[in-house]
């Protein structure tokens, strides 16, 4: 199956409140994990690449070529959305989608919300004629992670539906989480969160969602979240897989088993949320919808 934009499985998961799973890309292995457990579970997926890191990965048109070599050799048919993650100039965005991304995030949150939609209303206008779906933030996603570091940011119902008039495809408010490893109980904000899913009609998304207890990820669905991102948690889990691997005995050099041990245990993870986010197996309802 071809790449898509996010619009109509966001749109479909908004109206049956499930979520769909955004996972970050940090090299081949997560890659191919994340395609492998979407083909064998029958689950659309947002496989994802942050701006921070475009250098380390290869670049926009390195990384597109090789999501869609990937799909084709690993022979994927379900619904999959490659998606930039924080793109943080309009510049960057739009190389993004001249190289073939299907789905971008403009990140303006560090801007004064009028320079922030003016510029969002630019990357629309271009993303739109290309069939490309369109993600914006309002107020701030706190935290550290992949060089993203400041504080949170409440986004306001004024701002989101400032934002919302420019004919994004979805709306990440930032309403309590935060990028990388808790400190503490995270609370997300619940009644603003409704406040803002009703006055804009938009699927909202979860940043920094690795962490969040799952009490607070139903409600995150059933309050209008329609995706979400796990990329910490992810990478947590290799590490401690890689590490447990690396000290058990063994003969020779082979590095196989230690990432085979990474992938499995990124497999594990993403299926589990694909289950917590209730999109496990769906592919084919949504496709439908399409």
């Amino acid at each position: 199956m071809a790449l898509i934009p996010a619009t109509t499985l966001m749109q479909a998961a908004l109206a049956n409140h499930d979520a769909i799973g955004h996972f970050n890309i940090n090299g081949p292995d997560w890659l191919e994990t994340y395609l492998n457990v979407a083909e064998e579970t029958k689950t659309p997926i947002i496989v994802a690449t942050s701006d921070r890191i475009m250098d380390f990965l290869g670049g926009f048109d390195f990384m597109s070529q090789y999501v869609r070599f990937m799909i084709q050799a690993l022979r994927i048919t379900v619904p999959v959305v490659l998606h930039l993650d924080h793109g943080l100039s309009v510049e960057h965005v739009f190389q993004a989608i001249d190289a073939g991304y299907t789905s971008v995030m403009f990140d303006g949150s560090k801007l004064p919300i009028d320079e922030n939609v003016a510029l969002t209303k630019k990357v629309v206008a271009y993303a739109h004629q290309r069939h490309v779906s369109v993600e914006a933030e309002v107020g701030s996603v706190g935290g550290n992670e992949n060089g993203l570091i400041n504080g949170v940011r409440y986004a306001s119902v004024t701002d989101a539906v400032k934002m919302a008039a420019t004919s994004i495809d979805s709306l990440a408010a930032a309403l309590g989480s935060v990028h990388g490893d808790y400190v503490g109980r995270p609370k997300l904000n619940f009644e603003r969160m409704a406040a803002i899913a009703e006055a804009t009609k938009l699927p909202l998304v979860l940043h920094g969602a690795s962490g969040i207890p799952d009490d607070q990820i139903q409600q995150a669905i059933q309050t209008g979240t329609a995706k979400i991102n796990i990329n910490t948690e992810v990478n947590t889990v290799w590490t401690e897989a890689v590490a447990k691997a690396l000290q058990q005995k063994r003969s020779g050099h082979d590095p196989q088993p230690i990432l085979t041990a990474g992938k499995q245990a990124m497999a594990r993870l993403v299926e589990s949320k694909m289950n917590d986010f209730h999109i496990l197996g769906k592919s084919d309802r949504l496709t439908a919808m399409r």
